[in-house]
């Protein structure tokens, strides 16, 4: 090997005077201080018209540089590449036996890889795991669909829904499995100690029908809303319309174009307009905005028909820098104290006489934080330190996240132990939430062995500063699992820890888990705003880009999913020629190329 290795670099090095001969034009005109940059630009064109990935994987296994950080100075690396293989070639070490080889680390974690999340796609190593809509349930094409876009991995919520709509969920998935020929593993989430804010009283049941508008207040969209069936309810042909459920009888007699008269729950009379028949449904737009409400009267074709079954408004407490905010033991719904503070539950009791005054806490992501100002067995106090300019909004059941309070509770809950039987009976995966301390993973793996299951493959979800700072040992742990891996769940490991730390957290992460051969699961976020408005930002086009040094990227559920599963699937595909874990592979970039027209003049 090493002899090839020196002739391949002795053919890289006649390449780079091949190049300068090609570019010698350009070269020749370029500023005489810049002569040297423009040749080596031209020598780093040279070599990236190769492919030299298996070069990279045979300079290691000798202890050289594999030419990912050889862009400043190619000439100078491949010389001293050469004479250091020159060098060994006349004299080859012997030395014990290491107990991982090279080649060896990546070939064991790619094995890993594939028995934890099935086989890799076509044309890129990275999986893709969905979180399952609750839709999802019912609607089997959705599911088929998104394993046709590329989902490898189906992740059921634990906090949501039930075992009756868990179990018509991964039905679908095996059936869409099944019908297209293609992998799809299920990943069932175990909820763990999530602290969140407990409920908050219900809003008026009112639905806001508005058009849009420019900055002048001129219509330039009508508004449109769903009328569904009250005996049989269909979801909107649109993802976000607002629906209104009203007799089947009535909506038969409605025609294109007809006009609906009503009275608003502001009692300003407004027309709705009909512009498609639907099967199930009828969509009706307005160019005014309307409020309706339970009990408001619809008139269309001479007859009458009463709108019922709204649901309530969502409430929620607007904070401030500076505000003061109350959480509670008690989690009644929400309301605001006799002196003006307000106040919200906190579903976790056993935070209540751990929490001490100056502690952090962070709320809803890290999307508003403040500080401990008095603490005792019934009410935490805090002080809003950040905050929107103008307010954040603070909805019922959002994360509450203490990263200096120690809390003396399990990561695995009761009632994650009642659902555990149900996993392990249908699922692929389970993912351990807020995995602290080896003790947590102990438990788990405890709880699977008195199950009899040997089977099911364990994701330790890393999201808390206690469990970063216990990787190493909580690793070792999991390693008595034949089937185990991680999930970086940047969410709240970025509230924990503060978003300016999560970069170098997750690369640490991703490091560790690396040296233990253990696969690992970039989530949290990933293509968010292109789920949920089908159009991704450039910062997370980036982000999902460095997804790639995963083995697996987790993507939320959203209106726009399929998009979102599409775009990944593209980007990890562009990525996987690019990317192996934190080196840069060198396959030959086409890109580039000379310009003719130059040349020839």
């Amino acid at each position: 090997m090493l002899a090839d290795v020196a002739e391949q670099i002795r053919r890289l090095r006649e390449r780079l005077l091949d190049a300068e001969a090609q570019w010698s034009a350009q070269i020749a005109g370029v500023d005489e201080a810049n002569l040297n940059s423009a040749v080596n630009l031209v020598h780093y064109w040279a070599i990236r018209q190769c492919d030299l990935r298996e070069l990279q994987q045979q300079l290691a296994a000798f202890g050289l540089s594999s030419l990912g950080r050889c862009e400043p100075h190619v000439q100078a690396t491949l010389g001293a590449i050469a004479a250091t293989v020159e060098a060994l070639l006349r004299h080859v070490s012997s030395a014990r036996e290491p107990v991982v080889g090279f080649g060896d680390g990546p070939r064991l974690l790619r094995r890993r890889a594939r028995e934890l999340f099935g086989p890799e796609p076509a044309e890129r190593q990275t999986r893709i795991m969905v979180t399952l809509p609750p839709e999802a349930a019912a609607d089997q094409s959705l599911v088929q669909a998104l394993v046709e876009q590329g989902m490898n991995v189906a992740r059921v919520n634990c906090a949501h829904d039930d075992a009756e709509a868990w179990a018509k969920m991964i039905a679908n998935v095996r059936a869409a499995s099944a019908a297209t020929g293609r992998e799809c593993l299920v990943a069932m989430d175990l909820p763990g100690p999530k602290v969140r804010t407990g409920p908050l009283a219900d809003g008026p049941p009112v639905i806001k029908i508005r058009p849009t508008r420019d900055v002048r207040g001129r219509v330039t969209g009508s508004a449109l809303c769903w009328l569904s069936p009250a005996e049989d309810p269909s979801p909107s042909p649109q993802p976000g319309l607002p629906v209104l459920l009203l007799p089947q009888a009535w909506l038969a007699r409605l025609s294109v174009a007809d006009r609906i008269g009503l009275s608003d729950d502001r009692r300003a009379r407004r027309k709705l307009t009909v512009e498609e028949i639907h099967p199930r449904g009828v969509l009706v737009s307005t160019r005014r905005t309307v409020y309706i409400a339970n009990g408001t009267v619809l008139h269309g074709r001479g007859k009458i028909a009463t709108v019922a079954a709204l649901p309530p408004t969502e409430q929620f407490l607007t904070l401030r820098r500076g505000d003061s905010l109350v959480l509670t033991r008690d989690c009644t719904p929400a309301a605001v104290t006799h002196d003006g503070i307000p106040r919200i539950g906190c579903t976790l009791p056993e935070a209540f006489g751990h929490v001490q005054v100056g502690h952090a806490v962070h709320l809803d992501d890290g999307k508003m934080s403040g500080e401990v100002v008095d603490a005792d067995d019934e009410h935490i106090t805090i002080l809003i330190t950040n905050a929107a300019i103008n307010g954040s909004r603070l909805r019922a059941a959002k994360g509450i996240n203490l990263p200096d309070t120690f809390l003396p509770i399990a990561a695995l809950t009761a009632a994650d132990r009642a659902s555990l039987p149900f996993i392990s009976a249908h699922a692929d995966l389970v993912e351990l939430s807020f995995a602290r301390n080896p003790q947590d993973v102990e438990d788990l793996l405890t709880a699977l062995d008195e199950l009899g299951d040997r089977r099911l493959g364990v994701v330790l979800k890393i999201e808390t500063a206690q469990g970063f700072q216990n990787l190493p040992a909580i690793l070792l742990t999991a390693l008595r699992r034949p089937r185990t891996g991680v999930m970086i769940a940047r969410g709240d490991l970025a509230a924990e820890c503060g978003y300016e730390r999560l970069a170098e957290l997750q690369e640490e992460i991703l490091w560790l888990c690396e040296a233990a051969h253990l696969p690992v699961i970039w989530a949290t976020q990933v293509l968010d705003q292109m789920a949920r408005t089908g159009q991704p930002s450039r910062a997370e086009i980036t982000d999902a880009a460095m997804g790639v040094r995963a083995e697996c990227v987790m993507l939320n559920k959203g209106p726009y999913i399929l998009d979102a599963v599409a775009a990944l699937d593209d980007i990890l595909r562009r990525m996987t020629g690019h990317h192996d874990k934190k080196n840069a592979l060198m396959r030959p970039l086409r890109s580039w190329r000379l310009a003719r027209s130059s040349l020839d003049s």
